[in-house]
Order: C-alpha cells, then structure tokens, then sequence
C-alpha cells in the first residue's frame, strides 16, 4: 500500500455530484472524494497523470445563487477501480479557479462532503 502523501483532509462525497467538461459539457466522472484543495472522480476512462482540464459543476441553491462553477484540476494518478475495473478512480488537484468559484467549491466541500476517509486515494 503506498503511504498516504495528502496534507488536507478529504472526504467522502455524500451526494450525486457528475462533473462535466467546461467546454462540451460532457460529464467526465462522478465525484466520489472531494478535499479543498482537490477531488477524486470515478471516471469510464483513464486520465493520464499530468493532464490539466477544465470541469464545471452544476451546483444547487443551496450551495450558491450561481447555477455552476468552473475552475481547471490537473490529473495526479489514475488506476482501474478495485470493484469496477471497467471504471478509473483518477485524482485531480484544483490548479485553477476564480475567488467566487473557490468560496462556493468550498461549500460543496462543507456541505455534500461526509465524514474524513480513512482510506488512501491511491493505494
């Protein structure tokens, strides 16, 4: 098992969050952990390590007035889900988002992030 790297806090994500392409507004994954600074997606395909997209998430009144927020994350690892293999796990760094984008990020992460996982992101 690799050692766990993180610094923050992360937490499982208790609601049905898809996140989509900023661009195409293509869903790209399932948030499934999220931290404030980064998240990790259940994603139908891999995502090498690196990589810097763009995402949107539709957000609900209760987070912000907004109707969405975007912001870019670069790609960390990726491996096949131990369950699903048909499914990649791929966890994202937030590399690039607005002051506004980050307050209502940050309320997802407050509001839809249950209890800390204990489990690491990359095993």
């Amino acid at each position: 098992m690799v050692k766990e790297q993180r610094k923050l806090n992360r937490r499982s994500f208790s609601y049905y969050m898809p996140v989509k392409d900023a661009e195409s507004a293509r869903q790209v994954g399932i948030m499934t952990d999220i931290s404030l600074r980064g998240f990790k997606l259940d994603c139908r395909q891999p995502v090498p390590s690196g990589q810097v997209r763009r995402f949107r998430l539709d957000l609900t009144a209760e987070v912000a007035p907004r109707a969405f927020l975007e912001f870019a994350g670069r790609s960390k690892w990726c491996h096949p889900d131990y369950i699903e293999p048909s499914t990649y796990n791929v966890g994202f760094e937030i590399v690039d988002i607005t002051p506004d984008d980050a307050r209502s990020y940050q309320r997802v992460f407050e509001i839809y992030g249950s209890q800390t996982v204990d489990v690491p992101m990359n095993r």
